[in-house]
């Protein structure tokens, strides 16, 4: 018969400590809250309070509902009176010694009948529960912060625990409005084990000055939508946690991705601890305050002052397909001329009319009116021959991503194209340098790496090579801001940006997926209820193309040479069965055809 939990105890009245009370308590329970000392007590009904207010001032609480809701709070420091809990979570800080200690003196206190949970994030459940004398009833139970907001809670059994203590979990955890995924014990779980390489793979490419904190954060905002950039988020969570929970990860798998790079070291010893101290990458106006204000590192502008800008009027594109027609609607719509070479007459006119049908689409939902439109087409003039491009003070070339391919065409473009016209590839993993060493002008060559569909996405990765002059970065930066994109700067290797973050994440994934540790449906909930993520990895996988995917993750394993960058051998079994995601109904699931 499933347990009914009427009286629960939380140990530990920090921030997520109080959130977790504040769960329990507003779910209708009784709840034995308990701290080390009177201060620590009032520190935690502070927090209480706080959270409870701010429901108040949004109308998700009113005043009466807030003082049903604390009253059924009882803040002890006595461990003596979680004596009639049913089912005790420990939130204290992320101490292996001090989880043990305190679980163990619990155990004494409680009935026989009591579970015992565990909120840690990324130690041993089992090493916890070992130490008592109940093992079968003691769990993981991770919330995610803020408790009271966040619907995930990962429900971690180990090898001894008792099958009708997981589903009584999971039936409460449910019970409570949240979205609860049963795992295995392996430290990072399911969040943290794909969330904080990533956070440490975007630390290295800080330290290493590949790209400014600013271009990485906005890099995976508006290149992948997620609602936090990933140093915006270390310093939230705080750097000599994401340290804890990483040297954890490392020490149990030798992975190197989970290797915490040493600018954490650094920046912990400096009391660089994130938001908490008021600085980490970056700084805040005041500790425990979220508004950033201007340092050292903070750019100036985007847009570099000292160099002279050269004049783009004139636009070529390369190519026909989707993600060309997206880019020369981009142009035209900022007002720029732009003449778009196919390789025959009725490429380039399927071309424009994709053009006109997004404009359409755009009248038709009220975004632009009918003489804007018809401007905006006006500024575009259809080509077959590469020769048109002689005039032209930009070209962007949007052709396969095949490297001979893009290659031969800048051959023929260093030929045709005037002096002093910039040469631009559109590829996504493709080493631009290659492109400008076919040219005799390498300096004139940079990457402009357009997200899909071009139109709406908002970034844009500017790639200079080790040969791009500064003032070509720098006009292709304020070109960026003239078609209202948010433009980011980086070198010139493997997956730039977004793609040498996320496709790693993705690949974790599908290595979490082949070990059987959880479902594709458990992980993708896992990072869309408990990071906030738009799409869960497999989700986006079948989106992005399997196929696609692996050529990615191919070439970052090319260029990088780390184990943890090698593709998940199921992602190539996939591939090689023909399962590539959306486009072929099949990928790492089934969709029916419309």
């Amino acid at each position: 018969m499933t347990r009914e939990f009427r009286t629960v105890g939380v140990v530990g009245l920090g921030t997520m400590g109080a959130g977790i009370v504040e769960v329990f308590a507003r779910n209708g329970l009784d709840v034995v809250a308990v701290e080390v000392d009177e201060a620590s007590g009032e520190r935690g009904r502070a927090h209480l309070a706080a959270s409870t207010d701010r429901a108040i001032e949004r109308g998700k609480l009113t005043r009466e509902q807030a003082d049903e809701l604390l009253g059924r709070i009882t803040v002890t420091t006595t461990l003596a009176d979680l004596a009639p809990t049913q089912l005790v979570v420990e939130a204290i800080p992320e101490s292996l010694d001090a989880k043990t200690a305190l679980l163990a003196e619990v155990d004494k206190v409680v009935a026989e009948d009591t579970i015992l949970a565990s909120n840690t994030s990324s130690l041993s459940v089992t090493e916890l529960a070992v130490r008592t004398t109940r093992p079968g009833k003691v769990v993981g139970m991770h919330f995610f912060n803020p408790a009271p907001v966040q619907k995930l809670v990962e429900v971690v059994r180990t090898v001894v625990t008792e099958p009708d203590v997981i589903s009584d979990v999971q039936a409460f955890a449910d019970s409570l409005g949240k979205v609860p995924v049963v795992i295995g014990d392996r430290a990072g779980f399911i969040a943290n084990a794909l969330l904080f390489g990533y956070l440490n793979h975007a630390a290295k490419m800080y330290a290493e000055r590949y790209a400014s904190r600013e271009d990485l954060d906005a890099g995976m905002r508006y290149g992948c939508g997620y609602p936090m950039g990933p140093l915006a988020l270390l310093d939230l969570i705080g750097l000599d946690t994401a340290y804890e929970i990483l040297e954890t990860m490392y020490g149990e798998s030798r992975n190197l991705m989970h290797a915490p790079n040493p600018v954490f070291k650094q920046m912990i010893t400096a009391g660089l601890l994130g938001r908490k101290t008021g600085r980490g990458f970056y700084t805040y106006s005041a500790p425990h305050s979220s508004t950033v204000v201007a340092d050292g590192e903070t750019p100036a502008s985007a847009v570099p002052d000292d160099v002279t800008l050269r004049d783009v009027a004139r636009v070529g594109v390369i190519g026909t397909g989707t993600m060309a027609s997206g880019i020369v609607e981009v142009f035209a719509k900022a007002g720029y001329d732009v003449v778009v070479r196919g390789r025959s007459d009725s490429k380039v006119e399927g071309s424009v009319a994709l053009v006109r049908k997004s404009l359409d689409k755009a009248v038709a939902r009220g975004k632009l009116d009918e003489a804007g439109r018809d401007a905006v087409l006006a500024r575009i003039s259809g080509t077959t021959a590469l020769e048109d491009m002689a005039e032209v003070d930009l070209v962007v070339e949007a052709v396969a991503e095949e490297l001979d391919v893009k290659r031969a065409m800048f051959g023929a473009l260093d030929e045709i194209c005037k002096p002093g016209a910039i040469l631009a590839t559109t590829t996504s993993s493709l080493p631009v340098v290659e492109c400008a060493a076919v040219t005799s002008r390498p300096g004139d060559v940079i990457g402009m790496h357009f997200f899909n569909p071009a139109p709406v996405m908002k970034l844009v990765e500017v790639v200079s090579t080790i040969g791009t002059s500064r003032d070509v970065a720098a006009t292709i930066l304020d070109v960026c801001q003239k078609l209202k994109k948010v433009p980011v700067s980086c070198g010139d290797r493997a997956g730039f940006i977004v793609n040498a973050l996320l496709f790693p994440y993705l690949n974790d994934a599908v290595k979490m997926l082949e070990a059987h540790y959880a479902t594709a449906d458990d992980i993708d909930a896992a990072m869309k209820t408990g990071c906030a993520l738009p799409m869960g990895p497999f989700e986006l996988l079948d989106v992005v193309g399997l196929d696609v995917s692996l050529a990615i993750e191919k070439s970052l394993y090319a260029e990088f040479h780390q184990a943890g960058f090698a593709p998940a051998p199921l992602l190539e079994h996939l591939v090689t069965a023909g399962r590539l995601g959306r486009k072929t109904g099949h990928g790492f699931r089934d969709y029916t055809k419309r």
